[in-house]
């Protein structure tokens, strides 16, 4: 994961987590998801008028101070105070949901920073290793803009820093020689590069002969999340290959019953005690992001305690 605070407050706030009616067992939710997708991504593509090209720059300037003011929007749900795991963990919603199998043969796991996959998918890992199944791990970047306002001389180490507590958490999950490929593209900038990652990701399907695809979920509220699902899910229905999403910041900033979250699709992946104990141990692993660069604010962790909770349950969560 990586810092996502813009530079200037929002002019509101843009999310809250208060209690609803739709804190119950999850439903079929997939025009308020779409709504709120188009909300968080600005005006489609292609929909200003034609007439001259005066109307077509206002149309583009207008669309684009509209994508910046919702990215600021994520941003700020992002860094706001979120749920809790308690609540989270109240809630029947997710052991109502359905239980997924793992098809037979390679599966390759697309992650935009270091850290994401075991966050979202580590205890899977550690199953998957434990049944020798082929791996094969895409970093789309290093994560080096996770302090993007720190001073301390860890910032200009955190590229390889970060590479280094990879290996080691891959290592606590079996993965003793994981297959990885590294694209290095700058952290906080996926989007721009999002047909490079739709590529690569199409060439590593082909390559491994992967059975699925597992990527950050699109909908996650954090760009770099959300460009990398976006790429994958491209590159997967392309091939042919199903894709699994599992959410990250979403265990922060939205809340059980959230109509906003595409329930219906949701699916539950439990792991057995080896496996989530090599998972909590892989969490530790990622230190520039669970403990703090320094004494100021800008050193603080990206991941403290009560945001770790939420990836430390007996089960992990995918869309499908």
């Amino acid at each position: 994961m990586t810092d996502t605070t813009p530079d200037t407050a929002p002019d509101a706030a843009a999310n809250t987590a208060a209690d609803t009616d739709a804190e119950r067992a999850p439903g079929t939710a997939a025009d308020t998801a779409a709504r709120d997708d188009a909300a968080r991504t600005g005006p489609a593509p292609g929909r200003a008028p034609a007439a001259t090209s005066a109307v077509r720059e206002t149309a583009t300037a207008e669309a684009g101070a509209e994508g910046t003011a919702c990215r600021r929007a994520a941003a700020y749900a992002i860094d706001a105070e979120g749920t809790p795991e308690s609540r989270w963990a109240a809630w029947d919603g997710l052991g109502a949901l359905p239980v997924a199998l793992l098809p037979p043969g390679p599966v390759l796991v697309v992650a935009a920073h270091p850290d994401d996959e075991v966050l979202g998918f580590g205890g899977m890992l550690a199953m998957l290793a434990a049944a020798e199944t082929p791996v094969h791990l895409l970093s789309v970047t290093d994560g080096e803009a996770s302090h993007p306002r720190s001073t301390r001389p860890a910032v200009r180490r955190l590229a390889q820093l970060r590479r280094a507590e990879l290996k080691g958490a891959l290592r606590e999950l079996g993965l003793k020689r994981p297959r990885t490929t590294r694209l290095a593209i700058p952290d906080r900038a996926v989007e721009r590069y999002e047909d490079r990652v739709r590529d690569a990701v199409a060439k590593l399907l082909r390559e491994t002969g992967a059975r699925l695809c597992v990527a950050p979920w699109n909908g996650d509220l954090h760009s770099d999340h959300e460009a990398a699902g976006r790429a994958a899910g491209a590159a997967s229905a392309a091939a042919g290959v199903p894709v699994w999403c599992y959410p990250v910041w979403m265990w922060h900033w939205s809340f059980p019953g959230d109509p906003r979250v595409p329930w219906s699709s949701a699916a539950r992946l439990p792991l057995d005690d080896g496996a989530a104990g090599a998972k909590r141990r892989a969490v530790r692993r990622f230190t520039t992001q669970t403990e703090p660069l320094g004494d100021g604010p800008e050193d603080s962790a990206i991941l403290p305690p009560d945001e770790l909770a939420h990836h430390m349950r007996g089960f992990e969560v995918v869309f499908r």
